[in-house]
């Protein structure tokens, strides 16, 4: 029996950025011409649901608009060899539109909404909306499935044991700057194979058997899937 080789990919904020959506925030500091403590923390909510609300309401919208691009399928394109598992710190729907078959969101979703009083009622959203007055069946308003800063990221661990069990490991379109997603880098068993695929390649101190692959997804995933592929 042919046993599949797993691949396990990060992927940050590059690789939805060459689909048209902004990187998560700007050299100003700003996201979207916010400031991150107005529309992403748990005080935010608190304080201006209204704005939380409307701010995600507007990423939705603009995410509706752009399509998956060539390094987005490139990964889909590795499944036809691979057993692939797509760990993203981005909330947009991308790589499901792609076609990627098994992806674990470790900072939420953007066309998922949940309940402000029972974290397990999560809900897919029709359109681009949440609205006030939205609510759970528990009769509580509805916020973004989204983990914002201040927060638990649950998928943590879930991430951690698909790491794990990886025969090579990509990051893509990521710093590797924010913790705790970046500590995944290191998480993988020594001696895996580690493709980091960035125009801006960060420098790894940890880890041997790393490969730079100094370009956008586009390129740069597209070709490593075409090598890998090729070794199977």
């Amino acid at each position: 029996m042919n046993i599949r080789r797993k691949i396990v990919v990060l992927s940050g904020a590059g690789i939805s950025a060459e689909s048209g959506i902004p990187t998560f925030r700007a050299s100003d500091g700003l996201w979207e011409n916010h400031r991150i403590e107005d529309v992403a923390t748990p005080e935010a909510w608190e304080r201006n649901p209204d704005l939380v609300q409307d701010f995600y309401n507007q990423r939705r919208k603009q995410a509706l608009s752009v399509q998956p691009n060539a390094g987005h399928l490139a990964l889909v394109k590795l499944e036809e060899a691979f057993d692939v598992t797509v760990i993203t710190q981005n909330v947009d729907n991308l790589h499901e539109k792609a076609g990627s078959t098994h992806v674990i969101h470790l900072h939420g979703e953007l066309f998922k909404s949940r309940s402000t009083v029972d974290e397990s009622l999560v809900y897919d959203i029709d359109g681009w909306e949440i609205r006030k007055g939205d609510v759970c069946e528990k009769g509580a308003q509805l916020r973004p499935h989204i983990v914002w800063f201040g927060e638990a990221v649950p998928m943590m661990d879930v991430a951690l044991e698909a790491t794990a069990q990886a025969d090579i490991l990509i990051v893509v379109g990521t710093s590797l700057n924010v913790y705790p997603a970046a500590g995944l880098a290191y998480a993988a068993p020594d001696g895996v194979p580690l493709y980091i695929v960035d125009p801006n390649t960060p420098t790894m101190h940890k880890r041997a058997n790393v490969t730079f692959i100094t370009e956008p997804a586009t390129i740069g995933l597209t070709a490593l899937a075409e090598q890998l592929l090729a070794t199977t």
